[in-house]
């Protein structure tokens, strides 16, 4: 490309961010990860202040630090995509198991995570702590996302955007490689459970021989179109007539924007926090996990994921899991796949038990893990993968200094 053309790109780029304010365009960087735009207060620290607080919060906690066995699977575009596996805790589980399930335990079940835009495995980091030794669990990292490989058919000259229908098949390609047998109970946040859908609609026979139980949490079946991110539906309407082509633009001048978010970065975490959360009260330590996640998504995935939302529409894929066990849960202040998504789930699913999470934001499983925890668990019991009696302890609460 000539500097002339470049150059042509990056003014219009930026005349199109002007255009769409910076509210329009962080609905494009953070939509169905965890933001959106609004103007939020300065602090009143000074710069380096503010980074060496950001500095100790890193360090604060656990966050993220869980690891089990890695994996790679391989997808259909020879994208290789990472994976970890959780086993129970050999022989003292077994005799747990036994203790609290009786002489007959059933099959062992894999539990099979799958996390949203922007984020990586590590979102389900209560959840996993909670599980740990009690039953199976793989946490994977979509494609370009956490230590998953870049889309092979999004690089190069050809790349193509990304499909939820790729994501569907990624996620076969996992299971495949870390639960090949055996019965399975699938949980999905935000794109996670669009890629669960994706997967029904491509491999209706695998849910019916293998899925036991599925949990869709903070997603959404379809018409993402019409989501306002709580701004003004015409103000919305005029940025996602621009958005398409500024972050494509915007995509090819990374280093650039990567460089603009660093600058800009107490403006951006504010974003996050609005977007991600709504109780005031979220640990500090969490808020700066998920800040850390999101930012590390860089301006280019952003972009090639950005397309396959506003074209989602798996509801026809929800009667698959008709007669399996399955919750439907999000939080009532979801900005960015609002409740109505959910309880639009859980209509297409009779049988599913319907939880809104009050004063919950888009990131429930964090903010308000206690209650995730526990209503996976309750499903989990149902189809027998921990027994009743299990205890997932304190690791849902925020507030539990021993994680």
């Amino acid at each position: 490309m000539s500097e002339s053309s470049t150059g042509e790109i990056v003014t219009a780029a930026t005349g199109a961010w002007r255009r769409a304010g910076l509210a329009g365009a962080a609905i494009g960087v953070l939509a169905a990860g965890a933001a959106a735009g609004v103007a939020v207060e300065r602090l009143t620290v000074g710069r380096g202040m503010r980074k060496k607080a950001r500095l100790a919060l890193d360090a604060s906690g656990p966050y993220g630090s869980l690891r089990g066995a890695p994996g790679r699977a391989v997808a259909d575009d020879a994208t290789a995509l990472y994976y970890e596996v959780d086993e129970v805790d050999g022989d003292a589980t077994d005799r747990r198991r036994r203790r609290l399930f009786g002489r007959r335990t059933p099959a062992p079940v894999t539990v099979v995570f799958s996390h949203g835009y922007c984020l990586t495995q590590d979102s389900w980091h209560f959840q996993r702590a909670a599980l740990r030794g009690l039953v199976r669990t793989v946490h994977w990292d979509q494609r370009s996302h956490g230590r998953s490989d870049r889309g092979v058919a999004q690089t190069g000259p050809d790349g193509v955007p990304v499909s939820i229908d790729q994501l569907g098949r990624d996620l076969k390609a996992v299971l495949d490689a870390a639960a090949p047998e055996g019965p399975l109970v699938l949980v999905g946040h935000s794109m996670g459970g669009m890629t669960i859908m994706a997967l029904a609609d491509q491999y209706p026979e695998l849910i019916r021989e293998r899925v036991v139980g599925v949990a869709f949490v903070g997603t959404s079946c379809g018409r993402l179109a019409e989501v306002t991110y709580g701004l003004p539906s015409a103000g919305v309407n005029a940025v996602r007539r621009v958005l398409p082509g500024v972050l494509k633009a915007l995509g090819s001048q990374t280093e650039l924007v990567e460089r603009g978010r660093r600058a800009t970065a107490d403006l951006f975490a504010g974003l996050i926090k609005k977007y991600s959360f709504s109780s005031r009260d979220v640990d500090p330590a969490v808020a700066r996990f998920a800040e850390r996640m999101i930012e590390s998504t860089p301006i280019d995935v952003v972009a090639e994921f950005y397309p396959a939302f506003a074209e989602h529409d798996k509801a026809a894929a929800l009667p698959v899991f008709a007669e399996v066990p399955a919750l439907a849960l999000a939080g009532d202040n979801d900005l960015v796949t609002p409740c109505t998504h959910t309880e639009a789930i859980a209509g297409l699913l009779p049988d599913a038990e319907l939880v809104i999470v009050p004063d919950a934001g888009h990131l429930v499983m964090l903010e308000h893990p206690e209650a995730v925890t526990d209503r996976l668990a309750d499903l989990l019991a149902r189809v027998g993968a921990v027994p009743a009696a299990a205890n997932v302890g304190l690791h849902g609460s925020t507030a539990d200094s021993g994680r």
